[in-house]
Parts: structure tokens; C-alpha cells; sequence
């Protein structure tokens, strides 16, 4: 998490007394927040209580989000609780279990997969307590009554990654792709994008699509067993860059770095890779948006009295840009200042 731990700690304290002094409303519409909604809604007067999980800490674009979402809690006086997912749909289930049985003036949640947490999301609906669903979908929208919906689209990020790398192939080769987990609907958008892209390209083979579950030690393995396989791969397409970087490593102990490598999230690892030319791109999925759109969401609900539906769409879209060298310095610092 080397981008994220350089913030400014002048810029930080400035953020949070300015919101305090009440000039936080002029401050975060020139950070592209509506200055009526900040006008509106400013700090809470008394701390509000969130709590918040997502699919698990072990994932750089997880810890990420958690930095935004405290970050952002302080700015508007939320105190934010953390259940982590620990990348289990069991553990998180129990997590999530133990956050039904307290009382939350709004929670947001990222699932690990779709389906898995709908009885005890439903309860802290029934209860009243807004429910922001981050980057995964909870359960189907007509099936599940949460506050609104803050995602990328999946399918424009795979989908974008896989036409740069099939550009850069000239329209001919063999590529991989390395899925997340199969029940986790941004995963699933990806192999859409993916696969569709995939499809213009008739001399281009797909030798592989096996899921690495977002695990970087289970995404080693698989690539241990791709580089004695297959003599010639070209390219690979990974569902996120932690996963990208450590079959990179695997690549470069193999002597195979030619092979073009594509990635999602845009984490600052991958930011430098790119940047130094040892990934090709990758796209962002905006960690900080997401997760600081989410305080804010609950915020305008509580504080502001927005409703969902009328005030909120219940599906927010949040897509970042691919990242290339062009771009990738000022994808950094907004990163660092948990802009996007």
C-alpha cells in the first residue's frame, strides 16, 4: 500500500478542521462534491456509527478502500467499524451475522459473492438502517431493498483491458485469462468483457480461464503450471493486479517476460509496473470513490435525509480510466489523496 501511505498529513489535517470550522462545504464542492449536497449535509453533529466490510483485507484494493472509507469518516464525523471479509464467503457471512445483531446508523458492505449475505442484509433493512452495496452486487437489485449501488462496470474494465492487450497482440496469439471468484459479480463482468472482446479477434486462442479466487498463492500455482505447459503464451488478462503481479514474479523467474500482462484495479503497484513497463495497463477500479462514496451515501441519508431511488440513483456508477504511462502519475496522486 506504498501510494496511500504517503498522504500528506498537512493536506489531512486541512480537509478535516476545514470541514469542522464549517468551510467544508466550499472545500469538497472544489473537490468535485455538489456544494449544495456538502452545504446540506456538512458534519454530523454527533459522531454517527457505520460499519462496513468488504470481501477481505488480504486484497490491496480491499485495504485501500478501508484507508478511504476511515479517511472519509473523519471528514464527516462517522465513526467506521470494520468487519472483514477475510475472502471467505463463510467468515464474512459470520461477520456480517454479528453486524445484523448491532445497531448502525448505516452500513455498506462489498460481498465476496452474490447470494451469500441476503438474510442478514435484509434484517438491518427491515430494521430501517440504509444499506449501501459496494462494488458487488448483494443480491439482485429487484431483490434486495439496499440504499443505492456504488460500482465500475466490470464489463467496460474487462473488456477495455482486453482490447489493449489484443491491440498490442496484433490481433493474433494466445492469451489466459485468471478470473477472481466466480460468484462475485465484478468477476463476472470481467470475463463478459473479457470473453466478448476476445471474440473479434479470430486469431487469437484463449488457453486458459481457470479462477485463482483473487488468491495470489493459488494464482502462483496456476502459473507455475501454464509457463510448463504452454510453450507460447502472448498475453494474460487478470481479474485484479495483485493477482497480475504475482504471476509476473512467476514469469520473470521463468525468463518468460515477454508475455504482455493485463490487470484491474489500478493499485500503485501496478501503477509503478505499468509505468516501468513490466505490466502493459491496467484500469481503475476506483477503491476511494467507492468506499468514500459510500460514507457519504450513508452521510446524505442520515444527516441530509436523501432517499433512495429519488435522491440517490440506486445504481451509482463509479467507473475509472485505463492506465497507461500517460496517465499513470496523476492516477497516483489522486489515489493518494483517496480521490478515486
Amino acid at each position: 500500500m506504498s501510494g496511500t501511505k504517503d498522504f500528506s498529513t498537512t493536506r489531512r489535517d486541512l480537509l478535516q478542521a476545514a470541514a469542522t470550522a464549517g468551510a467544508g462545504a466550499a472545500l469538497l464542492g472544489s473537490m468535485g462534491i455538489n456544494p449544495a449536497l456538502a452545504a446540506e449535509v456538512g458534519r454530523s453533529e454527533k459522531p454517527l456509527k457505520a460499519a462496513f466490510s468488504n470481501a477481505g483485507l488480504q486484497a490491496t484494493w480491499c485495504a485501500q478502500g478501508k484507508q478511504a472509507a476511515e479517511f472519509w469518516g473523519k471528514l464527516f464525523n462517522v465513526e467506521v467499524t470494520w468487519f472483514d471479509g477475510q475472502l471467505d464467503a463463510v467468515k464474512q457471512r459470520a461477520a456480517i451475522d454479528n453486524m445484523a445483531s448491532q445497531k448502525w446508523d448505516f452500513v455498506a458492505i462489498q460481498a465476496f459473492g452474490i447470494g451469500t449475505l441476503t438474510q442478514p442484509v435484509q434484517k438491518m433493512i427491515d430494521a430501517g438502517t440504509p444499506v449501501i452495496d459496494m462494488d458487488t452486487l448483494i443480491a439482485p437489485l429487484d431483490q434486495i431493498n439496499v440504499h443505492s449501488f456504488l460500482a465500475p462496470d466490470n464489463e467496460f474494465m474487462g473488456a477495455s483491458v482486453t482490447q489493449a492487450l489484443c491491440n498490442a497482440m496484433g490481433g493474433k496469439g494466445k492469451i489466459i485469462m485468471t478470473q477472481g471468484a466466480l460468484g462475485h459479480t465484478g468477476a463476472q463482468g470481467r470475463a463478459k468483457g473479457f470473453t466478448n472482446t476476445v471474440k473479434q479477434f479470430p486469431g487469437i486462442e484463449v488457453l486458459d480461464t481457470q479462477p485463482a479466487d483473487w488468491d495470489v498463492s493459488k494464482t502462483a500455482r496456476l502459473w507455475e503450471t501454464y509457463l510448463t505447459k504452454y510453450p507460447q503464451i502472448d498475453a494474460a488478462f487478470f481479474h485484479n493486479d495483485d493477482m497480475a503481479l504475482a504471476a509476473a514474479n512467476i514469469m520473470k523467474a521463468r525468463g518468460r517476460t515477454n508475455i504482455l500482462i493485463g490487470g484491474v484495479d489500478a493499485m500503485p503497484p501496478a501503477i509503478q509496473a505499468v509505468s516501468e513497463g513490466r505490466m502493459f495497463a491496467t484500469v481503475r477500479n476506483p477503491s476511494c470513490r467507492i468506499h468514500g462514496g459510500a460514507v457519504i451515501a450513508g452521510v446524505s441519508a442520515v444527516v441530509g435525509g436523501e432517499k433512495s431511488g429519488q435522491g440517490i440513483p440506486k445504481n451509482v456508477v463509479t467507473d475509472g480510466p485505463v492506465v497507461t504511462k500517460a496517465n499513470a502519475a496523476g492516477m497516483q496522486w489522486m489515489q493518494d489523496h483517496f480521490l478515486i
